[in-house]
Parts: C-alpha cells; structure tokens; sequence
C-alpha cells in the first residue's frame, strides 16, 4: 500500500473572479477541458440509473429509452437522432415536469438545432395522445404548427417515441448505443460554452439556425 501523500491539485487564486487573473482562467478551462472529456460516461451512467424507474408504465424509463432510440435506428435515423431519441427522456429523474427542456441542455452543444428543437418540445407533442383524456387540449402542439421543424416533431413522437413501452419489443442493448453517445459527445461543441453553461456563438459558424420557441 502506498502511503505517499498525494499533492493537493492546482487552484486558481481568487474567491471572487472578478479578481482572477489570466493564468488562473488558463488552468480553468485545462481542468474544464479534462473534466468535459468524461461527459459521455456520466451520461451512460445517468441513462442506467433510469431502470426501475416511473411506476405504472410496462416498462420502465430505461427501456422506454432503448425502445425509442431501437425504433429510430431501425427507422433509418441519422446517429445523431438515435442519441436523441436514447436520452430524450434522460433527465425525468431530476426533473419529470421539465425534462424535454434539461435533455435538451444537455445535447444542445453537440447536434443540430433540429434536433435539439424536437428533444426541447418533444414533451407538448406527446401531449396529443393523451392530453383529451386529462382534460387538455391535445392540439396544443400546434402553437408551432407554422414551424420548419413542426412535422419532424410530430414523427418523432408518432413514430418512436409514444409507441416505445411495449414490455415484448425487442430493443437493442445499451452497450450497442454506447459508440454513438461516445461519438456524438466526442464532437467538438457548436458554439463556445460560457462559464455558467450560457451559449455564445462561435464567430464564423453558420450551421446552427436561430432557435425558435
């Protein structure tokens, strides 16, 4: 056993950053740089802590994730749409009134406005098929009915998402979405992140359309 100290790691030196200094936001963003490079594993490790999640479905959060991710790649989907459609529902654990919004967040660095769009909203359009029975208005997806994304929503819904909970489908395994959540969060972010998590938009880059709400 190797009872050596280890050294304490490097800190910035400042407790207010207004104070800080160029070196101290050069050893930041090294740390940050490391640390971001682990993302995909908590990702993969959040999306198993869905199992056994949500009673009164026939199948749980997890599965219901595998099942709309296995229906979009089998549906000829772009990777990007099957990393989609596997963590859309990611963040029901955190937030369940909100989670289309964090799920969103979270690819927002790394796909295309489209597809953040349709994670973003993909909660209002699954609405239509049960909102009538709790006395809403199932048409309230249609607020974005003018929207160049409108239809895209809808099938994303309609095709994959409000079908995945049948306990006898036969869904692939994580391990086999793994590689393209790697690859997807291995991209280098659209637009620089601000410390704090805000976007700014990275001079020069015209293939993110302006987001629409």
């Amino acid at each position: 056993m190797d009872d050596t100290p280890k050294p304490n790691p490097p800190t910035v030196s400042f407790t207010a950053m207004a104070d800080g200094t160029r070196e101290d936001y050069e050893l930041l963003d090294r740390l940050e740089e490391e640390f971001a490079a682990g993302t995909a594993d908590r990702v993969l490790a959040h999306l198993r802590e869905l199992s056994g999640s949500l009673a009164g479905y026939q199948v749980d959060r997890l599965e219901h994730s595998l099942q709309t991710a296995t229906r979009a790649w089998r549906d000829d989907a772009d990777e990007e749409m099957v990393v989609a459609a596997l963590l859309h529902d990611i963040d029901d654990l955190l937030a369940p009134h909100s989670h289309g919004e964090l799920a969103a967040l979270l690819l927002r660095p790394f796909v295309t406005e489209r597809t953040h769009w349709i994670v973003r909203h993909h909660g209002l359009f699954q609405y239509y098929y049960y909102g009538h029975h709790v006395g809403g208005d199932r048409n309230a997806r249609d607020r974005f009915r003018d929207h160049p994304w409108y239809q895209d929503a809808v099938d994303f819904c309609h095709r994959w998402d409000q079908c995945a909970f049948d306990p006898d489908y036969d869904s692939l395994p994580l391990e086999f979405f793994e590689p393209m959540v790697r690859r997807v969060f291995a991209r280098k972010p659209f637009g620089l992140v601000g410390r704090g998590g805000f976007m700014i938009t990275a001079p020069g880059r015209l293939d993110r359309p302006t987001d629409s709400t």
